[in-house]
């Protein structure tokens, strides 16, 4: 904590400007990063009676997050993969998304008028929140379910019944479609909103949404990745030893 305590004199807009990442915690905290960042950390502590060693924590924890890039999932057995895929990916779309869509639909209402790609960019996320949602629980309650099943099948050498959806190439294949679809519309997106790069005028919320949109479809991309390129083929090779295709 004391790497840190130097912090409480930063401004919260510098915060959101260094580290967009942080803005989660300040709305954590129901503190405006926005029209009020000029106020220091330690100004709106002590205003509304926050602990300050517990905003700092939180702070220092979204901080010195670390990526994922030198984890091997290909060694990772299936069910394990799946239970990753839904507690890291499936949760964040499910966390960030209603986010996203209170940032976007604010910056319609204050700079549409300006800046009317925002009315494209946030109905075509509004879409894309909806769809991801239902896609992940045909994922959670449909494939999923089934290839930890192989899974156990395999390990086990226990007999499993053939599934409604005939073999997991089906659903996989709807599965895929709807990535090649959420992935053109987050191409889309790019488009209309620069690469993420706000105009010169945006406020801090402007930048934060930008931000968040940024790493969504990152995030979807690694996603997408562990599923296409991993856990699908696996499942459909697994399949195949297990029914004896």
């Amino acid at each position: 904590m004391k790497t840190i305590q130097k912090d409480t004199q930063k401004e919260i807009g510098q915060y959101v400007a260094e580290d967009y990442r942080t803005a989660s915690v300040f709305s954590k905290y129901g503190v405006d990063f926005c029209c009020k960042g000029d106020r220091t950390l330690e100004d709106v502590c002590n205003k509304k009676a926050i602990k300050i060693d517990a905003i700092l924590h939180d702070l220092d924890i979204v901080m010195t997050q670390k990526g994922e890039e030198h984890i091997d999932f290909k060694s990772w057995p299936l069910d394990l993969l799946i239970d990753y895929i839904e507690k890291k990916h499936h949760r964040y779309v499910e966390s960030k998304s209603p986010v996203l869509i209170q940032y976007l639909e604010k910056l319609c209402k204050v700079h549409g008028h300006a800046n009317p790609e925002l009315y494209k960019i946030f109905d075509e996320f509004k879409k894309a929140s909806g769809e991801l949602a239902l896609h992940m629980k045909k994922e959670e309650l449909v494939l999923f379910p089934f290839i930890k099943k192989l899974v156990k099948a395999h390990d086990f050498n226990t007999p499993i019944d053939l599934p409604h959806f005939g073999t997991a190439q089906n659903p996989i294949s709807m599965m895929k479609e709807e990535h090649d679809i959420e992935g053109e519309r987050f191409r889309l997106i790019a488009e209309l909103s620069n690469n993420y790069q706000p105009p010169a005028h945006a406020c801090n919320t402007y930048k934060v949404a930008y931000n968040m949109l940024n790493d969504f479809e990152k995030d979807l991309h690694k996603h997408i990745h562990l599923e296409n390129n991993i856990l699908f083929p696996k499942a459909l090779s697994l399949e195949a030893k297990v029914f004896s295709y």
